[in-house]
């Protein structure tokens, strides 16, 4: 332990956001880090527990708390409180492969169980996660993985999102021949087209994507795996395959008005902005754009946040938020105890920034679209909304009812559903005749075709990017025990 009293004597500190109004006029990450001396003081208030909740992911009241990636938390906090970086960033990179991905986009379950949040608030771990990996690459440290012998093992990756890089890094230091199949144009998958860049700028992905190239891992980029590259020659060509491909079927609303011109997918908005910053630094056009427009996001989660940040950058008129959900306490509930995740009202950075550019919270809570309105050309006008009642029944299920005369009408040219997901795209499991609803229920991460495994999004359904990365790790190591279990290796 650091420092035994660091918990009583040092408040917490968050970190730095760029100034609201300021930040919505670029695309450039939205945060920074504090010096070295504040983040040693942030590292002196780890208690070092005897039950460290922080590193053990868990699953209490249907949420996340602790680190899925079992990261030892208390370990690199005592070292940085020590100035021991270099120490600091070897005990991180035992468990995490990604922490510059997990230092920005991860909410940080791990928070949620600190024990210093019972006597005021918990360790700043987030900022301390991601200045230890921010400062191994400053000094050099961060080295490709190379391994010091190949076992002639050949499998594929499909889709180069966090779960895919996981099984891939892991893979590759076992000694295994790994090629990442992306349909995209570029490597990534969520970490690129699904967060925007003032969450995780490009570079900090392109840098990884370099470190595993230069370890000996192949990316191919434009290649669907079933349409560009057939499922006959992938059998052929590899000894197993890890499907990585995400729950990227959105949930849709079936709500009168649906079909109006203006209504999309978030994650089609998010993409399509993302890839024209990319290519042409937005000036090609081939994006869905809010300029001057009113914009109605539908949904109470990370993606609907990421559309109201990127609707505000792109100059919307205005932007609401549709929450389903109550308005949260300012504290915990009495049915939201320690140490599950808090479920508080906060403000999440793109609806500071709507807070700032309009004056209010950009969400109407247990609101729901009870129909979409369009003129006479077929485009979207307006949205109808309603309050929504929830209740639940003996069996704990949620009753969701609408609200007696509570509609309204809002303006609205633009409205994003950002309400889920349903699961992973059905087209090549299909063709690989595995049943996708039955992946979630499995636990070895292995299809019903013996070299065939499945990690991330794609098995357990959206979550966060630690379940991501930790599904990653997880496939790849069963992977490795079913392939080495069939071929006799010379070491």
């Amino acid at each position: 332990m650091g420092k035994p009293t660091g918990f009583l004597e040092y408040k917490r500190e968050n970190v730095r956001y760029r100034d609201p109004l300021e930040r919505i006029r670029d695309w450039k990450e939205i945060s920074s880090l504090p010096s070295e001396n504040t983040l040693a003081k942030q590292a002196a208030r780890c208690m070092d527990c005897g039950v460290p909740f922080c590193q053990n992911g868990s699953l209490i009241g249907g949420m996340t708390t602790g680190c899925p990636i079992f990261n030892l938390i208390p370990e690199w906090n005592e070292l940085v409180y020590q100035g021991k970086w270099k120490e600091a960033y070897e005990r991180l990179s035992k468990t995490n492969p990604f922490p510059e991905f997990t230092g920005r986009a991860c909410p940080a379950p791990c928070e949620a169980g600190c024990v210093a949040s019972l006597y005021e608030s918990s360790v700043s771990i987030k900022i301390i996660e991601w200045a230890i990996i921010e400062k191994a690459f400053e000094e050099g440290w961060v080295k490709p993985q190379i391994p010091k012998q190949r076992t002639g093992i050949k499998i594929a990756v499909v889709g180069s999102g966090p779960a895919g890089l996981a099984c891939a890094y892991e893979l590759n230091n076992y000694g295994h021949s790994v090629t990442v199949f992306e349909r995209s144009d570029r490597v990534g998958g969520l970490l690129t087209y699904g967060i925007p860049k003032m969450k995780i700028e490009q570079h900090v992905v392109d840098r990884r994507i370099r470190l595993m190239e230069e370890s000996g891992i192949s990316f191919l980029t434009n290649v669907e795996v079933g349409k560009d590259y057939s499922i006959e020659r992938l059998k052929e060509e590899f000894d197993a395959v890890i499907l990585c491909t995400g729950a990227t079927k959105p949930r849709d609303m079936d709500v009168k008005g649906r079909n109006l011109k203006g209504i999309h997918f978030a994650m089609e908005y998010l993409h399509s902005n993302t890839k024209s910053l990319l290519d042409s630094d937005l000036k090609n056009g081939q994006y869905i754009s809010a300029e001057g427009k009113d914009v109605v996001v539908i949904g109470g989660g990370d993606t609907a946040v990421d559309c109201i940040a990127t609707a505000l950058r792109q100059n919307c008129k205005s932007v609401v938020q549709l929450d389903i959900y109550p308005k949260r306490p300012a504290e915990r509930a009495p049915d939201n105890p320690w140490p599950q995740y808090p479920l508080i009202y906060k403000l999440d950075y793109g609806q500071e920034e709507a807070k700032a550019k309009f004056g209010d919270d950009p969400r109407l809570f247990a609101t729901s679209a009870l129909e979409f309105i369009g003129d006479d050309g077929g485009r979207l006008v307006a949205v109808k909304t309603v309050g929504i009642k929830t209740t639940f029944n003996e069996k704990g299920e949620k009753i969701r009812e609408p609200i007696p005369n509570t509609e309204k009408v809002l303006s609205a040219q633009l409205v994003l559903i950002a309400i889920g997901f349903e699961g992973p795209e059905r087209e090549l499991f299909d063709q690989l005749n595995i049943d996708v609803g039955g992946l979630r229920k499995s636990r070895s991460y292995q299809t019903d075709l013996e070299n065939v495994f499945v990690a991330g999004d794609a098995r357990r359904g959206q979550s966060l990017i630690v379940w991501a990365i930790q599904e990653g790790k997880e496939a790849a190591k069963r992977c490795h025990r079913y392939v080495t279990s069939k071929v006799n290796l010379s070491f």
